[in-house]
């Protein structure tokens, strides 16, 4: 793929984790056009390989990777290999992440009723959903980056890349767990940030507004195609008036990761959202 901006990642390993999706498959083609030998970390290992094996067909350099989040001897098996294979990590891109339906409501507002009604409203919730994405969201933030930080420790030039949501800045309606997560994640890049200061990392993060992916494409296409009503919200609350592509992610990465462009920039959080997070709705 062509970069929208020239960032030389060339010596750099990166390693992606969710890289067995749209998003971060992507930015795992994004790094490898860079320069960089990019390990693509998945649960889905089949996937994770597949998209390394695109990679390396179009002249990069790239290994996938079985590996779960929130497991941590997963991890640590997959970093032993990584270091084998690619070297020590340079750059970590924390992408795993999702929502669950047990941890979303059927309607935006609770209204009189809803208790003893057939849908799915707050006190519903289950606690293994709404844990499930917390833990898939923060956790699987958190873990990794025990992981992978340890080899960017003292080193120099390092970058860690979380990824948020512009939901983390105002919560959407239904999913309250996914929403929390984010704002979780914010928070702790700017933790991070702060505590790896002294050694040589810097932290920052993205915050895709919306985007048409596998994962969300029933939430915003009806099945003829036709964009569904909460589309259509989206869309109003949208300054620019449409959904992001998906390479448009590609540049704020790739800048956070310029170590000359962005030398001092650490503990951002980059809203990419066509002004979403921005706009008040009058």
């Amino acid at each position: 793929m062509t970069n929208p901006i020239d960032t030389d990642l060339k010596g750099k390993v990166a390693v992606v984790t969710g890289a067995g999706g749209v998003i971060c498959s992507m930015l795992a083609r994004s790094l490898a056009s860079a320069g960089a030998k990019v390990a693509l970390l998945d649960i889905n290992g089949q996937a994770a390989k597949k998209y390394a094996a695109e990679i390396v067909n179009a002249g990069g350099t790239a290994k996938g990777y079985k590996a779960d989040v929130l497991d941590k001897q997963s991890l640590a098996q997959c970093r032993k290999h990584i270091l084998e294979e690619l070297g020590k990590c340079d750059i970590l891109i924390n992408g795993a992440g999702g929502n669950a339906p047990g941890a979303t409501t059927d309607k935006e507002y609770f209204e009189n009723g809803d208790i003893d009604a057939d849908t799915e409203s707050f006190f519903d919730l289950e606690q293994s959903g709404v844990e499930s994405v917390f833990d898939l969201n923060f956790i699987g933030t958190l873990l990794p980056t025990q992981e992978f930080a340890r080899d960017m420790v003292g080193r120099e030039d390092c970058n860690i890349i979380n990824i948020s949501s512009m939901n983390a800045y105002t919560p959407l309606t239904k999913i309250p767990a996914y929403s929390g997560a984010k704002a979780a994640v914010s928070n702790f890049t700017q933790w991070l940030a702060v505590h790896f200061s002294k050694v040589g990392i810097r932290v920052n993060a993205i915050a895709p507004g919306f985007f048409s992916t596998a994962q969300n494409a029933k939430l915003l296409w009806n099945s003829d195609g036709t964009p569904t009503a909460r589309t259509g919200k989206i869309l109003e609350a949208t300054p620019m008036g449409r959904l992001g592509e998906i390479w448009e992610l590609a540049g704020a990465v790739l800048f956070l990761l310029n170590n000359k462009a962005a030398s001092f920039i650490t503990g951002a959080v980059i809203p990419i959202d066509g002004g979403f997070s921005a706009y008040s709705g009058v």
